[in-house]
């Protein structure tokens, strides 16, 4: 690599090591703030309003003992690799990762996921992925 590249190259990097964290910075300070950028929900469809009733996911809970069974259905087409749910996540009531279940889109012709938790109570948040239409939230109390 020419001296003059390598340079402009460190200059710019240099550059963009200051400037991506600032930028994530206020688009993080943006969603504190009510925004919903990330994610889009029953309340906060934002663009794709008229998507609410395929894309955002159903839950369901049924409880034994102490163990809870979670069915999530996204009730959305499976076009094969055109238009498909990529995946259900269950995050807990501190948004941390519980499970996932990955759609096969030639396989799945439905998305459906059951999980099943020992000892959980509280707040369950279920994100529905579209790869065409985003990220979904929903929630329930469990």
């Amino acid at each position: 690599m020419e001296r003059r590249n390598f340079i402009g190259l460190s200059v710019a990097s240099v550059g963009l090591s200051i400037v991506a964290p600032a930028m994530a910075l206020a688009a993080a300070e943006k969603q504190v703030k009510g925004s919903s950028d990330i994610y889009y929900t029953k309340e906060d469809a934002g663009r794709w309003s008229a998507k609410v009733a395929t894309h955002l996911p159903n839950i369901d809970i049924k409880k034994s003992g102490e163990k809870t069974t979670i069915k999530v259905v996204t009730p959305h087409e499976m076009k094969g690799y055109e238009h498909y749910i990529v995946k259900h996540v269950l995050l807990d009531s501190n948004h941390k990762f519980l499970e996932e279940h990955l759609f096969d889109p030639i396989n799945d012709k439905v998305a459906i996921s059951t999980f099943t938790l020992e000892y959980y109570s509280g707040k369950l948040y279920v994100l529905s992925m579209c790869n065409k239409h985003d990220l979904w939230l929903n929630e329930v109390e469990v």
